[in-house]
This record gives structure tokens, sequence and C-alpha cells, in this order.
């Protein structure tokens, strides 16, 4: 059965042609003249690739640093040694992890955004696959999420680091602003992600790649983007 939509989401549907494809300045300037909600919404950024997502050779995952931050300040939790607590703590971890915070997420416990870990400190945080992988906050020194200077790595996801990763049905989705940024910081955070997922295209990569692109608030319908005017885009970066 068909999801049932409110009268706001149907109201904004109207104001988007569904079968053109608005260039990335046409789909941010119309996305700010759909109806409002009561809370400041995400710009989210959905791009469909041309990839196999059940091949190693196939996957794409990163990090992004946007130029003008997702407008929201994520709380971070750091499994650091001792001697790395304090400095931790000044680059603005939230939470300091050890061994009982580790059981404490078993139970439930998942008041954080993000996850930073020293490499002596992956054995208390390998326990907790199960339940950070799926969720995508599981570190990796792949995202430099691992690694030994932790207090770098938790500056940079408090200024705005984004991570992105090809799901399932072989989709990038991520936050590219909020809904009161100005259209050119809209823009060029827009231009700096797209542009990122060109640059990770897979060498085992064939045929078409960007199968399709579009940008919506999270109450919103998305609003679909031409390839080419965000390639043209992308070449500014």
């Amino acid at each position: 059965m068909a999801k049932k939509r409110s009268k706001r989401y149907q109201e904004a549907a109207k104001l988007i042609q569904k079968e053109k494809l608005y260039s990335v300045e046409e789909g941010i300037e119309i996305l700010k003249t759909l109806p409002k909600v009561k809370f400041d919404q995400s710009v989210e950024f959905h791009c469909i690739l041309g990839l196999d997502p059940r091949k190693a050779d196939q996957q794409i995952r990163g990090t992004v640093m946007l130029p003008h931050g997702t407008g929201k300040t994520k709380r971070v939790l750091a499994f650091v040694s001792a001697d790395k607590e304090k400095e931790a703590k000044e680059a603005g971890a939230d939470v300091i992890g050890n061994e009982e915070t580790a059981n404490q997420i078993i139970k439930g416990w998942l008041e954080f955004d993000a996850v930073v870990a020293t490499p002596d400190m992956m054995k208390v945080v390998g326990k907790l696959g199960k339940i950070l992988g799926p969720r995508g906050m599981m570190p990796s020194p792949k995202n430099g999420t691992v690694t030994p200077d932790a207090a770098a790595a938790i500056k940079e996801i408090k200024a705005g680091r984004l991570e992105y990763r090809l799901d399932k049905n072989a989709i990038v989705h991520t936050i590219i602003g909020k809904e009161t940024f100005d259209n050119t910081k809209l823009i060029e955070n827009f231009r700096t992600m797209f542009s990122t997922i060109l640059k990770a295209k897979p060498v085992a990569a064939k045929g078409q790649y960007v199968k399709s692109v579009a940008i919506a608030t999270s109450m919103n319908p998305g609003i679909k983007l031409d390839i080419n005017s965000c390639r043209k885009l992308s070449e500014g970066v």
C-alpha cells in the first residue's frame, strides 16, 4: 500500500516538475521555496552509482571536508589511552571511552555520532563491530578514525568532516548542509561532495558511473539534478 503523504508534502511535490532534471543552482533555488517545518532541515545529497556493492573492488568509502560544514556538531566518543585523554578532551571529545563505556554500548547506550580510537584501544572497540558497523560508526584506519593522532581526527569531525560510503543499493547518501545555509554555501558544499564521488570512481567500475543525482530537505520530496550540470560545476573544484 502506498505511503500516505502529508498535505504539506503534497504541496511541496506540486512545486517540483517530476520529469525535469534541474541544474544544481535551480535545484537549490527550488529547495528554498518548499514549505517549511518547525526545525532547520538538513539538505541531503543522494547519488545512485553504477557499481555492484557486492564486489569488494567496486566499493567506495571515505571522508570529505565540506567547505562550510554540515551545520551539525557531532558528539564524538574517543577511545584513547590514558596519556592521550587530555588532548582528546581539548580537541573536543564529548566522551572518553573505556571498557565500561564499551559495555554500556553493548547494553544499548548510543548517545554519540562518531567514534575515534587510538590503535591500542581497538582491542576494546573490536567487540562493538556488530553494533557500530551497521550504523557506519565503527572506527577504521581507512577513514582516519583509527589513528595515533586522535586529537586531529576529533578536530576534523567537529569542524564538519563527513564520512560517505556506498550502501547495499549502490547509493551514496550524505548531508551537505542546512536549509538555512545561503545558496552559495550549499552550491559549494554540493560541488565538493560531487567532485569527491567522481574522484573515488573505482578502476573496476564499468558502464555509466553516475546514474542519478538528487537533493532534498529532510521532510520534502527529492529534486532530480542534471548530471552534466553537476559535472560542469564540479570542474571548478
